[in-house]
């Protein structure tokens, strides 16, 4: 089967004993409609700044607050301990959130699947306050030179051994792994 004609994006809502909450399916349509733009079966050298602002637009009508570039303005910073006053005293910088619901939302590209962003998103989301859901994207295939990675089911692998296991409980309600 070729890439054009495989379900696209793949997905993966966890833990696996509960039903995907119904906004995902949002999630899942902004994926679908930036396709042509972001599909990293196809198209070579998306950055994870050009997947998120293919899908800034549409995650932006669903709620979310996404990163709007790289200067201090454009960034988005949750708040993980509180100092004098009440202040955030350490905050980490997130691609986008939503506050109602409380997802923490990551997009990865190239480094993701060379560099284990996965499992630094996995832990530092974990200790965002007020993160209940982590949607986290993953590219399909990342190319370098003659290697292809797949990140998407190196991070699924991954995530399937944390949620099989008792010896790491995530404090999240959910996570939606997405492959684009």
């Amino acid at each position: 089967m070729s890439p054009a004609a495989e379900a696209y994006p793949a997905w993966r809502f966890y833990p696996a004993r509960s039903r995907a909450p119904d906004w995902v399916d949002a999630i899942v349509d902004a994926f679908s409609a930036v396709q042509t733009k972001i599909d990293s079966r196809v198209k070579s050298g998306v950055s994870s700044d050009t997947a998120l602002a293919a899908l800034r637009p549409t995650l932006v009508e669903a709620g979310f607050e996404i990163e709007a570039g790289k200067t201090a303005a454009g960034k988005i910073r949750r708040p993980v301990l509180f100092g004098e006053r009440g202040h955030p005293r350490v905050a980490y910088e997130v691609d986008g959130f939503h506050a109602e619901l409380g997802i923490v939302l990551e997009i990865e590209a190239g480094r993701g699947a060379a560099g284990n962003a996965d499992y630094r998103d996995l832990v530092r989301t974990s200790l965002i306050v007020d993160a209940d859901y982590l949607v986290l994207g993953m590219m399909l295939e990342y190319r370098s030179g003659k290697t292809t990675l797949r990140s998407y089911e190196r991070t699924r692998d991954q995530i399937d051994a944390i949620f099989a296991s008792d010896r790491l409980k995530l404090p999240f309600k959910g996570i939606l792994l997405i492959g684009y």
